[in-house]
């Protein structure tokens, strides 16, 4: 076996290559868009994320301290089963907590606790007080928050972002070369928010527009700083 090849048991046929892609793809382990880092056979068009090909048999999170997640190659029972960090669906890999019913995407799951580039820093809380800069409300689902507590991201948000945008992905049959790989900004949510001078709110949006690379970047299971520039590309001007 090849240094870069791997074996998986959710696709027994064929050996994975390691690969790296700067469009979006869908895992195929937990049916979720991902970008950069993955493992692909190319004789079946099959994808998994890094942190679905190669997982941790068990984990344990920061947020749930009395829990073990143990890796799943699908949801336990037949009702429907939803991420605790995002709330979205679960329809395929998952880390779950078998006392206490918890749930977790992988990539939800590895979010990285601190996202830091050297010039902006962003925490992951389970709660914030602070409403959020995509959709303006408080709680909901875990996020990411500036060290100068001036920037708020649900991560439930980035992925309805995602899903908004790659609807084709996360649900159609169509062809990658057809996929629209715009990621819509949140440049206009911002200026309703911010009662300042242009000056002050462009570059609050110019802040919050790299803070949202870095979310982005983290939740589609590859939190690089050159996936940041990859995500980058891919964000909306408008």
């Amino acid at each position: 076996m090849k240094y870069n090849e791997i074996p998986h048991l959710s696709h027994p046929q064929h050996k994975l290559k390691f690969d790296y892609i700067e469009l979006p793809f869908k895992c195929d382990g937990c049916k979720e868009a991902g970008i950069g880092s993955r493992y692909k056979c190319s004789i079946c068009d099959y994808d998994l994320h890094t942190h679905c090909a190669i997982p941790s048999p068990s984990i344990t999170h920061p947020f749930y301290t009395k829990c073990s997640f143990q890796f799943l190659l699908r949801p336990p029972g037949d009702a429907a089963r939803f991420c605790n960090a995002c709330e979205k669906d679960i329809t395929g890999f998952l880390y779950h907590c078998r006392s206490c019913g918890f749930d977790l995407h992988p990539c939800c799951a590895k979010l990285p606790t601190v996202l830091d580039d050297g010039e902006m820093k962003l925490y992951l809380y389970r709660k914030v007080s602070a409403s959020c800069d995509r959709c303006g409300r408080k709680g909901r689902s875990w996020s990411y928050r500036s060290k100068c507590k001036k920037y708020n991201l649900h991560v439930a948000c980035v992925k309805e972002m995602l899903v908004e945008s790659w609807h084709e992905l996360y649900y159609g049959r169509g062809n990658g070369r057809k996929l629209e790989t715009r990621i819509p900004s949140i440049k206009g949510t911002l200026q309703a928010h911010h009662h300042r001078s242009k000056g002050k709110v462009k570059k609050c949006c110019e802040m919050a527009g790299l803070a949202m690379q870095f979310v982005v970047s983290a939740v589609l299971g590859d939190p690089t700083a050159l996936i940041a520039g990859v995500v980058g590309s891919l964000m909306s001007r408008s």
